[in-house]
């Protein structure tokens, strides 16, 4: 079957519903969206945790929520998109047209000649074999994204006993997933002398429950051949090579490999692309455009960027550009491209011990605390006020937003993302999480809707931030 379009965005995660939404608003009415999983929201709909939007929209939201923001203003366009379809081939023709090949089950073989693609197709985590570890293939080793795909949407856990390779974000979030679920983090290795997280991620998901993280360490052996039994972990020189005698073994059942992100673009090799060798992605032009193909990339799919916000603003641009592409028959002079997604604000052993860092908004201002005798306290070192807010609470009664899961009733593995209505604190985390386990839902559910009231006595409810239709 063929279709014809004037834009065809590949992946329906959150960099392709904004530049489809972008193009749209520009001007550009027939537009496609091809998806290969069974909803829109891409990696979103398994980040249940909060930290999202603070820039797009002004406010905390979890990934499901971030991503039904979008899904609405798509479906309150004409822009139309297709599910449990994968692409499988992209041409770029003489005449200028291009061609994608794609598949699902409804249609079978599909052919889409577009005028402009954007391509959105996110990002793939390294996997084990990336880092060379020796030792055996047990059961128990997965990526850390796979383990919050199996918590967050089919609610099992991969292990009880865990040992996380690597100090990015989804290592760090799942560690404190995985303890609130039940099991028992012994620590987070780290082969550089930095954390490759941000701040907040490290005080909100290691230090708010005691995780050890080794810096300079490295698991240098996986024991056990039908299951994990532990792991091997050494000290690293200034090379990066095992020190001899700082060999340590821990007892675990599951390691956890959370060692950096490559951009998807399979794709992008079948128009004959040659990719930069360091960042797995095209090379574009200022306006996101692989050079006179009218062919646009955003998102992770292009750099990966440490937080979703900047993959919507890049992916406005390719929606925009993309539309003049299509509307003009060229990209403006003064079109904006590629956004610099570096947080720049990783933790630092030895330098923010002894200060608080912020975690009420990206920025992750490092703060000072000073308390004088008359009990007043005064905070120095935030950029807004909400720092020095957050860190009055923080010095006398810190409290965290929950995010966690509960069953949906009639379907097996599956779990209804949700949250606290409101800030609880820090020490009632676990009562809440204990107060979920007996809690099941049926459709149908809306973002917003009041799961359980008072949830562990702490005079807040626990409402949904994903849907059942």
């Amino acid at each position: 079957m063929k279709h014809e379009y004037d834009i065809a965005v590949i992946g329906g995660g959150p960099a392709g519903l904004a530049a489809a939404e972008a193009a749209y608003k520009a001007g550009v009415k027939k537009i496609l969206i091809l998806e290969r999983d069974f909803r829109l929201g891409g990696i979103l709909n398994q980040c249940i945790h909060n930290g999202f939007g603070l820039h797009t929209f002004r406010e905390e939201l979890t990934g499901p929520e971030y991503a039904g923001r979008y899904i609405e203003k798509i479906k309150a366009t004409e822009v139309r998109y297709m599910l449990d379809t994968m692409v499988t081939d992209l041409k770029h023709e003489k005449d200028g047209t291009k061609t994608i090949t794609a598949m699902n089950k409804e249609e079978g073989i599909i052919t889409i000649s577009s005028k402009a693609v954007v391509l959105a197709m996110g990002c793939r985590e390294r996997a084990r074999g990336a880092m060379n570890t020796p030792g055996y293939r047990g059961a128990g080793i997965y990526s850390a994204g796979t383990a919050q795909l199996y918590v967050n949407i089919h609610g099992q856990m991969p292990g009880r006993s865990v040992v996380i390779v690597g100090s990015g974000d989804i290592g760090l979030i799942m560690a404190r997933r995985m303890t609130l679920e039940g099991a028992r983090v012994k620590m987070v290795v780290e082969i550089m002398p930095h954390s490759g997280g941000l701040k907040r991620n490290i005080v909100q998901c290691l230090r708010d429950y005691d995780i050890p993280l080794k810096l300079g360490h490295t698991v240098i052996d996986i024991k056990g051949k039908k299951r994990v039994e532990g792991v091997t972990v050494a000290a690293v020189d200034e090379n990066l090579k095992p020190v001899p005698g700082t060999e340590e073994f821990v007892e675990c059942d599951t390691v956890l490999y959370s060692v950096g992100l490559i951009p998807e673009n399979e794709i992008t090799q079948k128009m004959g692309v040659t990719l930069n060798e360091r960042t797995n992605a095209p090379e574009v032009t200022k306006a996101l455009e692989i050079e006179g193909t009218g062919v646009f990339a955003c998102g992770n799919a292009l750099h990966v960027h440490d937080i979703v916000d900047h993959v919507t603003e890049e992916a406005v641009n390719a929606g925009n550009n993309a539309a003049s592409y299509v509307l003009e028959g060229r990209v403006k002079d003064d079109a904006k491209g590629f956004v610099d997604s570096a947080e720049k604000n990783v933790y630092k052993p030895g330098v923010d011990e002894d200060k608080m860092t912020c975690t009420r908004c990206p920025n992750g201002c490092m703060l000072t605390v000073l308390k004088n005798e008359d009990g007043e306290i005064t905070v120095t070192g935030n950029l807004c006020p909400k720092g020095e807010a957050y860190a009055k609470q923080e010095y006398t009664a810190p409290e965290r937003c929950l995010t966690s899961t509960v069953r949906m009733g009639g379907i097996k593995y599956r779990s209804l993302p949700v949250k606290t209505s409101k800030d609880i604190p820090k020490e009632k985390l676990r009562a809440c999480v204990e107060a979920l386990k007996d809690v099941e839902v049926f459709a149908p559910v809306r973002i917003g809707d009041v799961i359980v009231k008072n949830v562990a006595g702490t005079g807040v409810d626990i409402i949904a931030t994903g849907s059942i239709e």
